[in-house]
């Protein structure tokens, strides 16, 4: 007689942990989504949108859309580690996953009188995330973690800011709602980055090294990047915004290249990340070249967007599914090399070739898009079965 073993993992296993399914639709979603993005800036096709621009839907979906599917799987996975409690999995998970994923769906095929339900997904898609997150951490009383509850809460006030500005109600709305959504989409990285990246340098190269963050850059930088984001909202590209850019450039120069170990480029999963930071840090130099050279807006939002965010991002998911599938982080699968070369490149023709000749432009962008479609696309292929496969050495997860 066969005895059941209620400790084996049950279900579907794309639906054991939370990186799964949304580290699977953000590198799916980032292909579609940048795929319409050139039929409609580069072919001139028009789409739905539910009623938005299409400059408005790109915006919108790469901040709530990309953005938020792969903090929803980094969150469900790291809290579940920080407080050993369950997050949400199974059933729960899948309806978490309808919900980012329906409003997706209504704001890219629905009409304009579809608006109101992809909203209604949307917001209680971030909901529910909130309450997922907040219960394992306020049991456990780790208090030190709410500030990252807080970026989560404050995203989903911006994508409502957002949705009151669409309709009219709100009138600096969607202005507000979306740059309010990239600014804490940094701010997270940032906070992240901190904790992590240092203690992965520490690990990941081939010579024993200590890594140290300077408590005052950490005061500093955090009451300087508050203060850039509200003038940002008040002012854009104004002097008080350039000087705040300039010294946040400063100060996550000072931190970035107190992290620097050579050794680093021979480790693809370190590399990326260290970019990745050093694009954000770039970033703040070309806001501040807004306001003192003229230097397009558009930029510095790319730094920010591509190379700061899509890197770290990419390099964050190859690297967690690594190791929540019981593989080997420090052994990545060698295409990953191409796939952080295509996306580094994106980054570059998107920021460099615009900012050195202003002719060629929308060859430039879609250069840029095509490029990042190819990272994504191939590691979606080379991810999908590491995503939809149990664990290799048969544990839960």
């Amino acid at each position: 007689m066969q005895i059941l073993d209620r400790s084996a993992p049950r279900g579907p296993a794309w639906l054991r942990l939370g990186f799964r399914p949304f580290f699977l639709a953000a590198g799916g979603f980032a292909v579609i989504a940048m795929l319409v993005w050139f039929a409609a800036y580069v072919g001139g096709q028009a789409l739905p949108f539910a009623g938005l621009g299409a400059m408005t839907w790109h915006a919108h979906e790469m901040i709530f859309g990309y953005g938020m599917a792969v903090v929803t799987g980094f969150l469900l996975t790291a809290v579940r580690n920080w407080t050993d409690i369950p997050t949400l999995r199974g059933v729960p998970l899948l309806s978490l996953f309808l919900f980012w994923l329906l409003a997706r769906l209504l704001l890219l095929f629905g009409g304009g009188r579809y608006l109101s339900a992809a909203a209604s997904f949307d917001l209680l898609f971030g909901a529910v995330l909130v309450a997922a997150i907040s219960v394992p951490i306020v049991r456990k009383r780790l208090w030190n973690n709410l500030a990252i509850v807080g970026k989560i809460v404050l995203l989903v006030v911006s994508n409502l800011v957002f949705y009151l500005g669409v309709a009219g109600t709100l009138e600096q709305g969607v202005y507000w709602g979306l740059y309010s959504g990239l600014y804490l989409l940094v701010a997270l990285i940032f906070t992240l980055s901190r904790r992590v990246l240092p203690f992965f340098i520490e690990r990941g190269v081939d010579e024993k090294i200590e890594l140290y963050n300077n408590k005052w850059i950490d005061i500093a930088s955090l009451v300087l990047f508050v203060a850039f984001w509200i003038g940002e909202l008040v002012r854009p590209n104004g002097p008080v915004v350039a000087v705040l850019a300039g010294l946040l450039f400063v100060l996550h120069l000072v931190r970035l290249l107190g992290w620097y170990n050579p050794g680093i480029w021979n480790k693809p999963l370190l590399w990326i990340l260290y970019l990745a930071y050093a694009a954000m840090v770039a970033g703040f130099a070309l806001k501040s070249g807004v306001y003192l050279f003229g230097f397009s807006p558009f930029l510095a939002l790319h730094a920010f967007a591509v190379g700061g965010i899509g890197m770290m991002t990419l390099g964050m998911m190859t690297r967690v599914a690594l190791g929540h599938t019981g593989r080997n982080v420090f052994d990545p699968p060698p295409v990953l090399k191409l796939v952080f070369a295509l996306l580094l490149a994106a980054g570059l023709v998107r920021v460099l070739p615009p900012l050195l000749v202003e002719a060629h432009y929308v060859v430039w962008v879609g250069l840029s898009q095509w490029l990042w479609i190819g990272a994504f696309l191939v590691y979606f292929l080379v991810y999908f079965p590491i995503l939809t496969r149990p664990r290799i050495d048969g544990q839960d997860g």
